[in-house]
């Protein structure tokens, strides 16, 4: 079964399976070709969660900023 591309992932995926990856890359049984793979995937993987991270700290950032007399503005992603 092909992986789910990072960025379709939630965020709560993401960093499962890269606590995965980061055991198996740190159990050290992994060939060369299979641990690079495994660490470009957890790039990608951290990479996609701090962008999902980042939007979530953004949004809640708008959120306390404004006071109840300021009228709502549509989050806009990125």
């Amino acid at each position: 079964m092909a992986s789910k591309k990072p960025e379709n992932m939630s965020f709560e995926e993401s960093i499962e399976e890269l606590d995965t990856l980061v055991n198996q890359l740190e159990n050290g049984d992994l060939g060369l070709d299979d641990a690079l793979k495994k660490f470009e995937r957890g790039i990608a993987l951290a990479r996609a969660s701090q962008k999902k991270l980042s939007a979530a700290e953004q949004r809640v950032s708008i959120l306390l900023e404004n006071d109840d007399n300021t009228p709502l503005s549509e989050f806009t992603p990125e």
